[in-house]
């Protein structure tokens, strides 16, 4: 299943900053966010307070995986 990119956009830092992902992966940071109780906003926010080098949208990605092999 090959899904394009959809673009979703966040104020981080005070900047609105626009992410590309896929849609399983918008569905899966949806998933994580509710169980923790968060918004996406605020994941997303947080994933971007702990990368590194990384771009966003690959640290979300990450974020993700690592999520589920946990």
């Amino acid at each position: 299943m090959v899904t394009r990119p959809r673009k979703r956009s966040f104020d981080i830092k005070g900047h609105r900053t626009s992410v590309s992902l896929e849609e399983p992966f918008w569905t899966a940071l949806r998933e994580i966010a509710a169980q923790r109780g968060k918004t996406v906003a605020r994941l997303v926010e947080e994933i971007d307070r702990s990368r590194s080098e990384m771009g966003l949208s690959g640290a979300i990605r990450v974020h993700v995986l690592a999520h589920y092999r946990a």
